[in-house]
Protein backbone atom coordinates (compact mmCIF):
# COMPACT_ATOMS: atom_id res chain seq x y z
CA UNK A 1 0.00 0.00 0.00
CA UNK A 2 2.32 2.76 0.70
CA UNK A 3 4.31 1.78 -2.12
CA UNK A 4 1.20 2.69 -4.03
CA UNK A 5 0.37 5.33 -2.53
CA UNK A 6 3.98 6.56 -3.49
CA UNK A 7 3.29 6.42 -6.92
CA UNK A 8 0.21 8.04 -6.77
CA UNK A 9 1.56 11.03 -5.61
CA UNK A 10 4.57 10.95 -8.09
CA UNK A 11 1.76 10.52 -10.86
CA UNK A 12 -0.17 13.07 -9.56
CA UNK A 13 2.61 15.56 -9.54
CA UNK A 14 3.46 14.84 -13.05
CA UNK A 15 0.44 15.70 -14.16
CA UNK A 16 0.79 18.60 -12.53
CA UNK A 17 3.89 19.79 -13.50
CA UNK A 18 5.28 17.52 -16.24
CA UNK A 19 8.16 18.97 -16.87
CA UNK A 20 11.33 17.41 -15.15
CA UNK A 21 13.39 19.87 -12.87
CA UNK A 22 16.47 20.47 -11.46
CA UNK A 23 17.80 23.26 -9.18
CA UNK A 24 19.41 25.19 -12.43
CA UNK A 25 16.63 25.29 -13.97
CA UNK A 26 14.22 26.15 -11.50
CA UNK A 27 16.82 29.26 -10.66
CA UNK A 28 17.02 30.09 -14.64
CA UNK A 29 13.32 30.07 -14.88
CA UNK A 30 13.01 32.17 -11.51
CA UNK A 31 15.33 34.66 -12.45
CA UNK A 32 13.83 35.06 -16.24
CA UNK A 33 10.56 35.53 -14.64
CA UNK A 34 11.66 38.25 -12.27
CA UNK A 35 13.54 40.11 -15.15
CA UNK A 36 10.86 39.90 -17.34
CA UNK A 37 8.56 40.80 -14.49
CA UNK A 38 10.81 44.20 -13.50
CA UNK A 39 10.40 45.44 -17.20
CA UNK A 40 6.96 44.41 -17.79
CA UNK A 41 6.15 46.31 -14.77
CA UNK A 42 8.92 49.27 -15.67
CA UNK A 43 6.89 49.93 -19.06
CA UNK A 44 3.26 49.75 -17.05
CA UNK A 45 4.58 52.63 -15.10
CA UNK A 46 5.56 54.62 -18.63
CA UNK A 47 1.91 53.60 -19.91
CA UNK A 48 0.39 55.00 -16.89
CA UNK A 49 2.98 58.22 -16.27
CA UNK A 50 3.53 59.33 -20.23
CA UNK A 51 -0.02 58.03 -21.77
CA UNK A 52 -2.57 58.51 -19.34
CA UNK A 53 -0.28 61.40 -18.09
CA UNK A 54 -0.88 62.94 -20.67
CA UNK A 55 -5.14 62.37 -21.12
CA UNK A 56 -4.89 63.62 -17.52
CA UNK A 57 -3.47 66.72 -18.26
CA UNK A 58 -5.65 67.34 -21.07
CA UNK A 59 -3.01 67.21 -23.81
CA UNK A 60 -3.75 63.61 -25.69
CA UNK A 61 -1.87 65.27 -28.51
CA UNK A 62 1.43 63.93 -26.96
CA UNK A 63 0.43 60.61 -27.19
CA UNK A 64 1.98 61.57 -31.36
CA UNK A 65 5.47 62.24 -30.11
CA UNK A 66 5.84 58.62 -29.73
CA UNK A 67 3.81 57.10 -32.62
CA UNK A 68 2.30 59.97 -35.27
CA UNK A 69 -1.55 59.53 -36.13
CA UNK A 70 -2.16 57.41 -32.32
CA UNK A 71 -4.28 60.81 -31.25
CA UNK A 72 -6.85 62.10 -33.37
CA UNK A 73 -9.42 64.89 -32.35
CA UNK A 74 -11.50 63.77 -34.75
CA UNK A 75 -12.73 60.66 -33.04
CA UNK A 76 -13.16 60.89 -29.24
CA UNK A 77 -14.39 57.49 -29.04
CA UNK A 78 -10.87 56.04 -30.20
CA UNK A 79 -9.51 57.99 -27.49
CA UNK A 80 -11.25 56.81 -25.08
CA UNK A 81 -10.54 52.80 -26.61
CA UNK A 82 -7.35 52.78 -26.72
CA UNK A 83 -6.89 54.94 -23.49
CA UNK A 84 -9.33 52.02 -21.57
CA UNK A 85 -6.75 49.66 -23.57
CA UNK A 86 -4.10 51.14 -22.56
CA UNK A 87 -4.86 51.57 -18.54
CA UNK A 88 -6.21 47.49 -18.67
CA UNK A 89 -3.02 46.45 -20.23
CA UNK A 90 -1.01 48.15 -17.51
CA UNK A 91 -2.54 46.26 -14.99
CA UNK A 92 -1.98 43.06 -16.85
CA UNK A 93 2.13 43.42 -16.82
CA UNK A 94 1.85 43.62 -13.62
CA UNK A 95 -0.60 41.38 -12.21
CA UNK A 96 -0.05 38.52 -14.40
CA UNK A 97 3.34 37.16 -12.94
CA UNK A 98 2.11 37.03 -9.37
CA UNK A 99 -1.15 34.17 -10.69
CA UNK A 100 2.74 32.36 -11.74
CA UNK A 101 3.81 32.38 -8.58
CA UNK A 102 3.27 28.80 -6.86
CA UNK A 103 3.08 29.97 -3.57
CA UNK A 104 0.66 32.28 -4.02
CA UNK A 105 -1.87 29.91 -5.45
CA UNK A 106 -0.83 27.03 -2.61
CA UNK A 107 -0.82 29.26 0.32
CA UNK A 108 -3.48 32.03 -0.72
CA UNK A 109 -5.94 30.86 -2.96
CA UNK A 110 -8.63 33.77 -2.19
CA UNK A 111 -6.09 36.23 -3.25
CA UNK A 112 -5.18 34.11 -6.35
CA UNK A 113 -8.76 33.85 -7.37
CA UNK A 114 -9.69 37.51 -6.72
CA UNK A 115 -6.64 38.51 -8.44
CA UNK A 116 -7.08 36.45 -11.09
CA UNK A 117 -10.78 37.81 -11.54
CA UNK A 118 -8.77 41.53 -11.93
CA UNK A 119 -6.43 39.88 -14.07
CA UNK A 120 -9.21 38.43 -16.66
CA UNK A 121 -11.58 41.55 -16.80
CA UNK A 122 -8.45 43.66 -17.33
CA UNK A 123 -7.38 41.40 -20.09
CA UNK A 124 -10.78 41.51 -21.54
CA UNK A 125 -11.30 44.93 -21.19
CA UNK A 126 -7.56 45.45 -23.09
CA UNK A 127 -8.94 43.22 -25.79
CA UNK A 128 -12.18 45.30 -26.34
CA UNK A 129 -10.49 48.50 -25.83
CA UNK A 130 -7.82 48.14 -28.96
CA UNK A 131 -10.52 46.00 -31.33
CA UNK A 132 -12.68 49.43 -30.65
CA UNK A 133 -9.95 51.48 -31.53
CA UNK A 134 -8.79 49.38 -35.11
CA UNK A 135 -12.51 49.84 -35.75
CA UNK A 136 -13.04 53.51 -35.15
CA UNK A 137 -9.89 55.35 -36.25
CA UNK A 138 -7.64 52.43 -37.46
CA UNK A 139 -3.95 51.59 -37.10
CA UNK A 140 -0.72 53.31 -38.54
CA UNK A 141 0.37 50.81 -40.17
CA UNK A 142 -3.16 50.42 -42.30
CA UNK A 143 -4.56 47.15 -43.56
CA UNK A 144 -1.57 44.55 -42.77
CA UNK A 145 -1.37 46.18 -38.84
CA UNK A 146 -5.26 46.31 -38.52
CA UNK A 147 -5.72 42.26 -38.67
CA UNK A 148 -2.63 41.76 -36.84
CA UNK A 149 -3.33 44.07 -34.42
CA UNK A 150 -7.23 42.80 -34.65
CA UNK A 151 -6.68 39.06 -34.45
CA UNK A 152 -4.54 40.21 -31.16
CA UNK A 153 -7.30 41.65 -29.49
CA UNK A 154 -10.06 38.93 -30.33
CA UNK A 155 -7.56 36.23 -28.96
CA UNK A 156 -7.01 38.30 -26.12
CA UNK A 157 -11.03 38.62 -25.31
CA UNK A 158 -11.42 34.88 -26.12
CA UNK A 159 -7.99 33.62 -23.67
CA UNK A 160 -9.96 35.82 -21.10
CA UNK A 161 -13.28 34.56 -21.89
CA UNK A 162 -12.02 30.72 -21.64
CA UNK A 163 -10.03 31.65 -18.84
CA UNK A 164 -12.77 32.52 -16.43
CA UNK A 165 -15.13 30.13 -18.04
CA UNK A 166 -13.22 26.74 -17.17
CA UNK A 167 -12.42 28.34 -13.75
CA UNK A 168 -15.84 29.20 -12.94
CA UNK A 169 -16.96 25.07 -14.43
CA UNK A 170 -13.90 23.98 -12.12
CA UNK A 171 -12.33 22.33 -14.71
CA UNK A 172 -9.14 23.76 -13.80
CA UNK A 173 -6.46 21.90 -15.65
CA UNK A 174 -8.07 23.70 -18.87
CA UNK A 175 -8.27 26.89 -16.62
CA UNK A 176 -4.36 26.97 -16.22
CA UNK A 177 -3.80 26.26 -19.94
CA UNK A 178 -5.73 29.37 -20.89
CA UNK A 179 -4.79 31.35 -17.99
CA UNK A 180 -1.15 30.95 -19.74
CA UNK A 181 -2.36 31.44 -23.12
CA UNK A 182 -3.78 34.67 -21.76
CA UNK A 183 -0.38 35.41 -19.90
CA UNK A 184 1.47 34.86 -23.19
CA UNK A 185 -0.97 37.65 -24.84
CA UNK A 186 -0.53 40.19 -22.36
CA UNK A 187 2.94 40.33 -22.09
CA UNK A 188 2.79 40.89 -26.38
CA UNK A 189 2.41 44.93 -25.92
CA UNK A 190 5.79 44.45 -24.08
CA UNK A 191 7.59 42.22 -26.10
CA UNK A 192 6.57 44.86 -29.41
CA UNK A 193 8.20 47.17 -27.57
CA UNK A 194 11.44 44.93 -26.91
CA UNK A 195 11.50 43.34 -30.13
CA UNK A 196 11.65 46.99 -32.54
CA UNK A 197 14.44 48.19 -29.55
CA UNK A 198 16.76 45.49 -30.06
CA UNK A 199 15.80 45.20 -33.83
CA UNK A 200 17.00 48.90 -34.06
CA UNK A 201 19.72 48.40 -31.84
CA UNK A 202 21.33 45.69 -34.22
CA UNK A 203 19.70 46.10 -37.57
CA UNK A 204 19.63 50.09 -37.63
CA UNK A 205 15.61 50.29 -38.41
CA UNK A 206 16.53 47.77 -41.34
CA UNK A 207 13.09 47.05 -42.76
CA UNK A 208 10.89 49.81 -40.58
CA UNK A 209 9.55 52.90 -41.67
CA UNK A 210 8.01 55.58 -40.14
CA UNK A 211 4.45 55.14 -42.04
CA UNK A 212 4.78 51.13 -40.10
CA UNK A 213 4.68 49.73 -43.61
CA UNK A 214 7.52 48.31 -44.04
CA UNK A 215 8.39 44.85 -44.35
CA UNK A 216 9.81 44.43 -40.43
CA UNK A 217 6.72 46.30 -39.63
CA UNK A 218 4.32 43.99 -41.58
CA UNK A 219 6.24 41.10 -39.72
CA UNK A 220 5.68 42.60 -36.16
CA UNK A 221 2.09 42.98 -36.78
CA UNK A 222 1.89 39.35 -35.77
CA UNK A 223 5.57 38.42 -34.67
CA UNK A 224 4.98 39.80 -30.79
CA UNK A 225 2.11 37.19 -30.20
CA UNK A 226 2.16 34.60 -32.50
CA UNK A 227 5.25 33.07 -31.08
CA UNK A 228 4.22 33.34 -27.78
CA UNK A 229 1.18 31.02 -27.87
CA UNK A 230 3.24 28.66 -30.09
CA UNK A 231 5.72 28.61 -26.96
CA UNK A 232 2.57 27.74 -24.23
CA UNK A 233 1.25 25.05 -27.05
CA UNK A 234 4.69 23.63 -27.41
CA UNK A 235 4.87 23.48 -23.51
CA UNK A 236 1.14 22.20 -22.61
CA UNK A 237 1.59 19.74 -25.31
CA UNK A 238 5.03 18.66 -25.51
CA UNK A 239 5.34 17.62 -21.50
CA UNK A 240 8.54 16.33 -21.04
CA UNK A 241 12.25 17.84 -22.40
CA UNK A 242 14.15 15.47 -24.41
CA UNK A 243 17.76 14.37 -23.82
CA UNK A 244 17.38 13.92 -19.99
CA UNK A 245 20.40 16.11 -17.75
CA UNK A 246 21.60 17.90 -20.63
CA UNK A 247 18.43 19.20 -22.50
CA UNK A 248 17.66 20.79 -19.19
CA UNK A 249 21.16 22.31 -19.03
CA UNK A 250 20.90 23.27 -22.30
CA UNK A 251 17.34 25.02 -21.70
CA UNK A 252 19.11 26.47 -18.45
CA UNK A 253 21.57 28.35 -20.66
CA UNK A 254 19.04 29.86 -23.00
CA UNK A 255 17.48 31.12 -20.23
CA UNK A 256 19.73 32.50 -18.27
CA UNK A 257 20.99 34.22 -21.90
CA UNK A 258 16.88 35.10 -22.64
CA UNK A 259 17.35 36.88 -18.94
CA UNK A 260 20.81 38.86 -19.81
CA UNK A 261 19.00 40.17 -23.28
CA UNK A 262 16.43 41.47 -21.10
CA UNK A 263 18.18 42.95 -18.40
CA UNK A 264 20.45 44.78 -21.38
CA UNK A 265 16.91 45.96 -23.11
CA UNK A 266 15.41 47.27 -19.67
CA UNK A 267 18.14 49.15 -18.76
CA UNK A 268 18.68 51.01 -22.53
CA UNK A 269 14.86 51.51 -22.76
CA UNK A 270 14.59 52.93 -19.10
CA UNK A 271 17.36 55.03 -19.53
CA UNK A 272 16.70 56.30 -22.55
CA UNK A 273 12.64 55.68 -23.07
CA UNK A 274 10.60 54.87 -20.41
CA UNK A 275 12.75 56.33 -17.48
CA UNK A 276 12.37 59.85 -18.54
CA UNK A 277 8.61 59.63 -19.67
CA UNK A 278 8.23 58.40 -16.46
CA UNK A 279 10.16 61.06 -14.94
CA UNK A 280 8.09 63.86 -16.78
CA UNK A 281 5.00 62.33 -15.47
CA UNK A 282 6.08 62.67 -11.98
CA UNK A 283 8.27 65.74 -11.53
CA UNK A 284 7.79 67.44 -15.05
CA UNK A 285 10.55 66.88 -16.78
CA UNK A 286 12.93 64.25 -18.01
CA UNK A 287 16.32 62.97 -17.29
Amino acid sequence: MPAIQQARSESLRSERDPTPRSAGLSWSACGLLAASWISAGAFGLYIVGFYLGALHAGDPARWNDNLTGLYNSRHPAALMAIAAHMAAGAVILVLGPVQLIDAVRQRWPAWHRWIGRLYVLTGFVAGVGGLGFIVIQGTIGGTVMNLGFGLYGALMVLAAVETYRQARARRFEKHRIWALRLFALAIGSWLYRMDYGFWLLAMHGLGHLETFRGPFDRVMAFAFYLPNLAVVELWVRGGRLPGGRFSRAAAAALMNAATLIVAIGTYYFLRYYWGPGILHALFGHSA
